[in-house]
Order: structure tokens, then sequence, then C-alpha cells
């Protein structure tokens, strides 16, 4: 197995040199037989990494602590499920799902329907450099296949907190983000080599975009979710270094996707199109470097190497590639560049969208940074905490949700002020509307309460436009209001499948100003029998048990839950005490409707009569879970709708190549 494991590897890194040199030698002597060979190469590095794969698995599944990746992340006891999801637990194995996935990208590519495209043997070299740079990584200092000096009789087990659901979905889901990204920046790069500045890239890049943003969307809520359930401090989003950098990719992105409408429709934004493709590739790079690096503290954290050397000096590399590209085709870029029109436009407002993404990214970006420069010129780390990002990135979002709301009701090269307050007014009296009703039922905070009439505001603007659409279609054709309403949908999938994906950030937006404007929390001592009030409900401590499971010790309290003065059964938050890791794990209990969530945490015990309780009530949590589902639902109607431009790799097999 260490053999076979090893001789993976290495091929790899002679396979994706080879496909590298024979793309260049096709592209040069304009031989499509080089060409060729270079797409079976691809080929050959999707095998290789698969047999790789597979292999790490089976290391997995059947406990071979012979090696040292096995014996750091598994253990007897621990169930097969985790045991496989192993693979993405340590440095090592989620190198290898990395390389597998971009492995995957790279195949579906050189196989689609646009193989035979000029820009193609430029994607692939560029996306088989990247596979070649992970494969030598994994040789040089996380080989998933090394072996220890001694069998140990056990493994070191999972960490707790990585056995959770979350950790079968939340790391694929970000990697598959990440990689995605590769797929744009390569495209880009190869049109910019090819001088060939219309919105070509754009439009063959333009559902793998979309697919990595879907990916980075799932993979930050369902962290958001795992971090709400496991770790117990009652929040969902804590500003985390490794956080923001899965957050700061997210960012650029979603300004990405905005002006590529802009160059798609009007040939405008070149500049800032190829900019943001770029640095939304290079910031992966950069969050997997934070991941291994160690320079930076972190619950996500792989822990200090020397992988985040190798990352540093790859992204350098990549960074200045990519400089230097940009730099030689400029003049070329900004002569066939179409200047905005007017101010008052779509175009400008989606601009200004960019421009507020952006300063949010590096906002996050500083203050992510921020302790690592701050010790590197003065000699002591200035941790920066949750209250700079909140206090920067609210004005942010309220920016942000503001302009989602005035957007789709301002007309496309030059707009009127007497249309727009036209189809302004409704939308903006029910957001005035809601900001009263909040004042008149006692709801505290200038701040939050304008960001939820925004929020309103928005929700009311998209509503709107799916209502007048509707009226619109059911005048024209007599079809009922369901039938409109998926007929008008179906056929601009783009334009509201992106309105539904608005819907979905109003709902989001509303729970995290809510959630953190108005939580309520209380740390208190109790014995059997005595009750902890908060908020509208009532607990009541019935006793404590304990349980061995697994060969895992569990002690649970037992409470009795009164809402407005209705039992509505039982809670029962537990401290669970893992063989094979020295701190106890926590298991938050949390009882949901539609409006808040009751959040329990069980602190300490001094005995099983009296115990110490963590409550609080997070007032519409459960909406950013609905605001996140939403937002995949839209997107997923955005990416199905127009012209399909690639098949996949079975479809091309059967066709034959």
């Amino acid at each position: 197995m260490y053999l076979i494991g090893n001789i993976t590897l290495y091929l790899g890194i002679v396979i994706a040199a080879y496909t590298i040199i024979a793309n260049v030698i096709g592209i040069r002597k304009q031989n499509n037989k080089w060409i060729e060979s270079a797409r079976g190469g691809v080929l050959s590095l999707l095998f290789v990494s698969l047999i790789a794969s597979f292999l790490l698995l089976y290391l997995l599944g059947t406990s071979q602590f012979q090696f040292e990746y096995v014996a750091a992340y598994t253990s007897h006891n621990l169930p097969m499920l985790y045991k496989l999801t192993a693979f993405w637990a340590g440095n090592a194995g989620s190198l290898l799902l990395w390389t597998v996935l971009l492995s995957v990208y790279t195949a579906m590519l050189v196989f689609s329907k646009e193989k035979q495209n000029s820009m193609m043997p430029y994607v692939s070299s560029i996306l088989s450099l990247n596979i070649l740079f992970f494969f030598v990584v994994m040789i040089l200092g996380g080989n998933p296949f090394a072996m220890t000096e001694t069998i140990p009789a056990d493994g070191k087990g999972l960490n707790p907190m990585l056995q959770h659901p979350g950790m079968i979905l939340h790391p694929v889901t970000l990697y598959l983000g990440y990689v995605g990204l590769a797929v744009p920046f390569a495209f880009a790069i190869g049109a910019l080599i090819l001088r060939r500045m219309d919105a070509e890239w754009i439009k063959l890049t333009r559902r793998w975009t979309i697919t990595a943003w879907l990916f980075l969307t799932l993979g930050n809520m369902i962290g958001g979710w795992w971090a709400y359930l496991e770790l117990g401090w009652g929040g969902y989003w804590a500003w985390d270094p490794v956080e923001n950098a899965s957050f700061l990719p997210w960012l650029t992105v979603s300004a990405f996707l905005h002006s590529v409408m802009i160059q798609e429709r009007k040939g405008m934004l070149k500049t800032w199109n190829i900019s943001l493709v770029i640095l939304s590739y290079l910031l992966t790079l950069f969050g997997t470097f934070l991941v291994r690096s160690g320079v930076l503290t972190s619950v996500h954290a792989f822990g200090s190497g020397p992988l985040g050397t190798y990352f540093l000096i790859f992204m350098a590399f990549m960074m200045l590639f990519s400089i230097y590209i940009v730099i030689s085709r400029y003049q070329l870029i900004k002569k066939e560049s179409i200047p905005i029109e007017s101010y008052f436009s779509k175009e400008s407002s989606f601009l200004l969208n960019n421009l507020i993404l952006v300063a949010g990214a590096f906002a996050v970006f500083w203050g992510t940074m921020y302790p690592l420069i701050s010790e590197s010129l003065k000699g002591t780390k200035i941790n920066v905490g949750a209250p700079y990002f909140n206090s920067v990135m609210a004005p942010i979002l309220l920016l942000l949700l503001l302009l989602m709301a005035v957007c789709p009701l301002i007309a496309w090269q030059k707009a009127t002020v007497d249309r727009f307050l036209k189809n302004a007014i409704w939308p903006f009296a029910v957001g005035v509307l809601a900001a009263i009703i909040l004042v008149v039922v006692g709801v505290k905070g200038t701040f939050a309460i304008i960001g939820l009439a925004s929020t309103v505001f928005m929700f009311a603007t998209h509503v709107q436009e799916f209502l007048q659409g509707t009226r619109a279609r059911m005048k024209a054709t007599k079809e009922n209001i369901a039938k409109a309403i998926y007929k008008l949908t179906r056929k601009n999938q783009r334009r509201y499948g992106g309105y539904i994906v608005h819907i979905g950030i109003a709902l989001i937006a509303i729970g995290v100003i809510s959630s953190h404007a108005y939580p309520e929390d209380i740390l208190k001592t109790v014995e059997r029998g005595e009750n902890i009030a908060i908020g509208d409900y009532v607990l009541t401590f019935n006793g404590l048990t304990e349980q061995t499971e697994n060969g895992n010790g569990i002690v649970t309290a037992d409470l009795k839950v009164d809402y407005n003065g209705k039992n509505v059964g039982s809670i029962n938050p537990e401290k669970i005490f893992y063989e094979t890791w020295p701190e106890p794990s926590t298991e938050v209990a949390i009882k949901t409707n539609w409006k808040e969530d009751l959040y329990v945490v069980l602190s300490s015990w001094e005995n099983s009569e009296k115990i110490t309780l963590q409550v609080k009530v997070n007032p519409f949590v459960s909406w950013i879970w609905i605001g996140g589902g939403i937002m995949v639902f839209g997107t997923a109607i955005a990416l199905i709708g127009g012209r399909t431009n690639s098949t996949g790799l079975l479809k091309a097999f059967r066709a034959g190549r």
C-alpha cells in the first residue's frame, strides 16, 4: 500500500509536468497531436488522483495505523462515516482532496463541447500547473502515505468537534468552491494571452463561476450552522481568520458575477472583470496558506509547518505571473473598454456594487492580517476581534441592502428620476411602514431598525418585480398566476434566479441583524427543581444523568421547558468525554420556533443535583438557514438557465473523442 500510494504521487508529478509541456509544444507548433496527447495526460491525472484517493479511503476505513495519517485522525471505535471523512481532517488528506477535485474539474473541461476552443490548451496548462503544485507539495510536506516508526495499538481519533454532519459537507463544498475558481482564472489568463478581450471567456465560464460561487455559499452557510450547533458559544460567525479566508473570495466572486453581466450586455468593465477573477483565485490560495501556515491562531487551522511557505511561494508566483500578463495586455484591454454613459443607470449601480463588495473584502482582509502586520512591525501582536468586523461590516451590509433595493428599479444606459421614483414609491413605503411598526412595538436600536427597514425595502422591491412581471404576463397570455410565475421565471432564469438569491439574502440579513441586536443571555447555577426564566421561557432542572456509549462518557441535563406558560417538552444539553481526546465535547441543546432559538449549554456541575447552565434566546437565527436554502435554490435556477456549454466527462466519453 505504501508503495502504490507513493507511486501515484510521483506519477502525478510526472504526468502533470508532461501535460504542461505537451500543451506548450502543441501551442507553439500548432500541432493538434500534442494537444490530444495533453488531453490524455489530463485523463491520466484524473485516474492517478482517483487511485490515490480510493487507497487513502481504504486505509482509513480499515484502520491501517502503520500510516501516520490514519493513526493521527482515526481510532478503532470511531464510526465508519467519520473514519472516511477523516480523509479531509488533516493537511495531507485535504491536499489530496483538492488535487482530485481539481483533476475532475480539468477533465470535465478538456472533454467538454468546447474542447476544440483555441483557449483550451492554455486553460489545461494553467490547471495542470495547479495540479502539479499540489502533487509536489504532498511529496515535500504532506504525504498521506507516510509511515509511522512504530505501529500504535490504536489511533488518536478524530477531534470531537469534527464528529458532526457538518464535517461531511462543509470542507467538501468549500473546496469545490475554491477549486472551481481556478477555471475562470485559467480562461481569463488564456484570453489575455491570446489577446481576446471580448466576452467569450466569460460566457464559457459563466456556469463554472456560478457553480463555484454556489459551493462557496454552501460551504460558508454549512460552516456557520456547524459552528452554531457544535462550538457552544451561541454564535454562527466569529470572524475567525479561516472563516474570513473563505468569505473573502465569496465577496469578490459576488462582485464578479454582477459585473460580468455588464460586459456581456454592454462590453464594459473589462478591467474590473479580469482583476476580480484573478483576485478571487489568489484569495483561494491565500485562504489555504492561512489554514496551513500557522501564522494566525484559528480553531480551523491544521497547524504550522513548511506547507504555508510552499503556498506563499506559489501564490506569489501566480500573482506575479498574472500581473505580468495583465500589464502586457493593458493597452488592449483599455482600448476595447467602453465607458459608462450615465452615472444614474443600472451599469453605474453595478459598478457601485463592485466597489462596496471589494471595500468589504479589503476591510475583512485588513482585519485578518493586522495582527500579523503589527507583530512584524512593532513586535507585539494586536488581536482584532468581532467588534472591529461588526462595526466595519455593518454599514457595508446596509449599503449593499439599499443598493439591492434600488438596482432593480433603475433602467439600463440612462435612467430618469421620475421613472425611478414611480417604481420605488411602494417598496420604499413598505420599508418606512416596517420602521414605524418596529418603533411602535418597542423595538430598540436605531441602526438595527434602519437595517431591518432597509431589508424590508429590498425584499419589497423584489416582490414587486415578480408581481409586475407576473401581472403583465397574465394579461398577455391569460395564464393563471401559478403558471404565469413559472413561465416568467423559466423565460429569464438568470434574472429571476438572481432575484430569488436576493430574497434569500434579505432573510439572512433579518436573522443576522436581529440575532446581533436583540439576543438574551443568562449564566446561572441551579439545583434540582429550580427554574431559569429568560424571555418567554422558563426552564426547570429535573436532574443530571451519566451513561456510557461506544466507550464515551455522556453527562446529560434534563430540563423541562415552558413557553408562554405552556409546557413544550424538554431539552437536554450534554457533555461527552471521549476516550481518545483530553477535553470534553459540548453538545448544545436547541429548541426552535419561527422567531427565535432557545439555546442551552451545560457549562459545569458540582454533582447530579447542582449544575451551571448558559441559556440564550437568539432571535430569527433559523431565518439565516432558510435564507441560505433560498439562495441555493435561486442560484440553481440561474445556473440551469441559458445555453449549456459543457456536456460533462461521461457524455464526452460516450460520444467518443
